[in-house]
């Protein structure tokens, strides 16, 4: 792998290789010039490559995959390094090593990201850690070529009960990636596996539920929110399995809470989910399309004293940001029309293609539209595990804003 005469140059167009310099991990195929090999044909996926400025300089080793737009992803800036087992053992142990520091992960009740992909300079990797099992995710073709070589560094660094494969939607057509979700080593996670979140316990369904079975993301922004829902009613939108509507009740005071989602399988867990933390009798949970569910909540003359509003991701291609501004726009005007003078509103997003600059204009574009107005008391983002890369702002995706309307 070492050998000189084996080495791949990705060669950069004039004027493209600033952000490479700055390591950022992604070079998309617009930013190439050519490529040279000893063969002179292009790489097969999965090739370890070197990126080079057209001016001649070194820049970063990568991991070629011809069937992405992302053509190159950016590894490690050394020269003398090499993408190998060593290499991948020491990323992953790196990442491990900070979770432990933040979380027990002797625990089998803890849940928390242990590889965040670009943010751990794991591009294309993501794992999540329920009670001693992996859900491990692969949006890198190159790296899932390697995925053998990756499981093992898993299993002798974590000695999991069991791994799991889970697939994100739509990697077969950004990546080329064909993967089945199943048991990878060890025993299958348990359904439903439980976890606690500050205080509150959660069944989940890793196999079968949505991303890899809970959102570790917003375990820090549930509990921020619940400070403010004492003896408040909430509507609780998008409630998935039921996290912010239960962490309200139990740790800030909340007296009920209707919560909405469109996935039964969803609603069964947060059901069962009310009733093992003993607040069933203060739950309602309906099946239906959110955005119509408040339109008829409206019309029936509802009120609340509280709406959370986190829904799913809006923006999946930079064409697709304004779409999904005037989505959240239309929702969180929904939400309000449901919300009492003073009442507070919880609003997220977790596209990432949409900043925090426009998420706050497409707040104050609500306040002006519904002549209502807003006080934003609290900005969060994501919590420790799931870090944001300083040269990789795409990494930082998630918002939610605690606002009082009047």
């Amino acid at each position: 792998m070492n050998d000189s005469s084996d080495i791949v140059r990705v060669v950069l167009k004039p004027r493209r290789a600033q952000p490479f310099f700055g390591r950022h991990p992604w070079v998309f195929e617009s930013a190439i010039d050519g490529v040279e090999s000893n063969t002179g044909e292009e790489p097969e996926a999965g090739t370890a490559v070197q990126l080079w400025s057209n001016e001649g300089r070194f820049i970063a080793h990568g991991l070629w995959n011809s069937a992405s737009t992302i053509r190159v992803r950016l590894y490690s800036w050394q020269q003398s390094e090499f993408i190998d087992e060593e290499f991948l053992a020491a990323r992953i142990h790196d990442a491990v090593q900070l979770r432990r520091r933040l979380f027990d992960l002797e625990n089998e009740r803890t849940g928390c990201r242990l590889i965040f992909s670009e943010a751990d300079n794991l591009s294309g990797l993501t794992v999540d850690f329920y009670g001693g099992f992996l859900l491990v995710q692969f949006t890198s073709l190159a790296l899932y070529l390697r995925r053998e070589l990756i499981i093992g560094i898993l299993a002798r660094e974590l000695t999991p009960r069991g791994i799991w494969l889970r697939t994100e939607k739509g990697m077969r057509e950004a990546e080329g990636l064909e993967a089945v979700d199943g048991l990878i080593a060890g025993d299958e996670p348990p359904r439903p596996l439980f976890i606690d979140a500050h205080s509150v316990e959660y069944g989940i369904d890793v196999v079968q539920g949505q991303k890899t079975g809970f959102y570790l993301d917003q375990r820090d922004n549930r509990l921020a929110a619940a400070r403010y829902m004492s003896g408040r009613r909430i509507l609780d939108g998008f409630c998935f399995s039921g996290g912010f509507g239960l962490t309200a009740l139990k740790r800030g005071g909340a007296t009920a809470v209707l919560g909405i989602d469109s996935s039964e399988s969803a609603l069964k867990l947060a059901t069962a989910n009310a009733e093992l933390n003993n607040v069933a009798e203060h739950c309602e949970f309906r099946r239906g399309d959110v955005r119509a569910e408040l339109e008829s909540l409206k019309e029936q003359g509802a009120t609340f004293d509280a709406v959370i509003l986190d829904p799913p991701r809006m923006a999946r291609s930079r064409g697709g940001i304004g779409r999904a501004i005037k989505g959240y726009s239309r929702l969180n005007l929904a939400g309000l029309s449901l919300l009492r003078p003073g009442g507070i509103l919880v609003t997220c997003s977790c596209s990432g293609l949409v900043s925090a600059d426009e998420f706050h204009e497409m707040i104050s574009n609500v306040a002006r539209t519904s002549e209502r107005t807003i006080q934003i008391l609290e900005q969060h983002s994501q919590p420790c595990d799931h870090p944001v890369s300083a040269t990789c702002a795409e990494t930082e995706y998630l918002k939610m804003l605690i606002c009082r309307v009047l």
